[in-house]
């Protein structure tokens, strides 16, 4: 997938069928929570004089790294990058779908709890 909408969705997608995830609309953006906290954020619909398209996760292991490697990639503001949150810019050029789904998968298994988690490791 090359075009940001269709990877955003691919994300978004993914996220909601995570176990007990739920979409919320605080702010006017996207997010993704399990219970009351996010694991996804995806930001507004489309791009803004202030806002270009991107999302962010928490990342704890190797991924991390390997995220800030996308080319204007950054830990997230607002204090959360000190948490291993990193934004990455959906108009870069990407790693595969399949490696920002393991992102998503990756953080919501940082985030969740340990009830959630049982029950995604359950499904295979």
């Amino acid at each position: 997938m090359t075009d940001w909408h269709q990877v955003r969705e691919a994300l978004r997608e993914f996220a909601v069928g995570l176990p007990e995830a739920h979409e919320d609309h605080p702010w006017g953006d996207t997010v993704v929570k399990v219970g009351k906290k996010v694991f996804v954020f995806l930001g507004v619909d489309e791009p803004t004089e202030k806002w270009d398209p991107s999302f962010s996760v928490k990342l704890l292991s190797e991924a991390h790294g390997h995220a800030l490697t996308v080319e204007g990639a950054a830990p997230t503001g607002y204090g959360l990058g000190r948490a291993g949150w990193v934004t990455v810019p959906l108009l870069a050029e990407l790693p595969p779908t399949e490696v920002l789904l393991d992102w998503v998968e990756e953080s919501y298994r940082a985030i969740a709890p340990k009830r959630a988690v049982r029950l995604l490791d359950e499904r295979g």
